[in-house]
């Protein structure tokens, strides 16, 4: 065996240092652990938060209050806009409807007009008045105008 100057001081430090980076590495392992642990768990602890209703009483909603109203007014503007939206389709549906039935109402009275004004019914029934068609011509008179 040979002897050997071991250094108690240098070799206590060696040992600490070593500790403290298993230390440190298994402390980064439980941060990791930890962060997907929080992960994983936070998710269905929103969700239940949400549908017992504890997510009103906690300060950010409180917080972001004004944020919140303001995006509930716009919703209800949505929505209002969509029951507009279908009441003034409605209503020009209701109006391109009366319009043709006018049009209809329209040809039907001037085809009725045309039928009666023709030219031998007018005189089928100005006859037994004693009006009597004329059988000239029609004469233009035309005067010069003086300057």
């Amino acid at each position: 065996m040979e002897n050997e100057f071991i250094d108690k001081e240098g070799l206590e430090a060696l040992e600490e240092v070593q500790k403290e980076k298993k230390r440190k590495e298994k402390e980064r392992k439980e941060r990791r652990h930890w962060s997907k642990r929080k992960k994983n768990s936070k998710v269905p602890g929103m969700f239940v938060q949400i549908l017992n209703g504890d997510f009103l009483s906690k300060e950010f909603v409180l917080g972001n209050l004004g944020f919140i109203l303001f995006v509930m007014f716009l919703l209800l503007l949505t929505v209002g806009k969509g029951y507009y939206g279908k009441q003034l389709s409605k209503d020009v549906d209701e109006a391109q409807k009366e319009l043709d039935e006018m049009t209809a109402d329209y040809v039907e009275a001037k085809a009725r007009m045309e039928e009666e004004t023709r030219r031998y019914r007018l005189v089928q029934q100005l006859g037994p008045r004693g009006l009597v068609e004329s059988e000239d011509s029609t004469k233009v008179i035309r005067l010069k105008k003086v300057e």
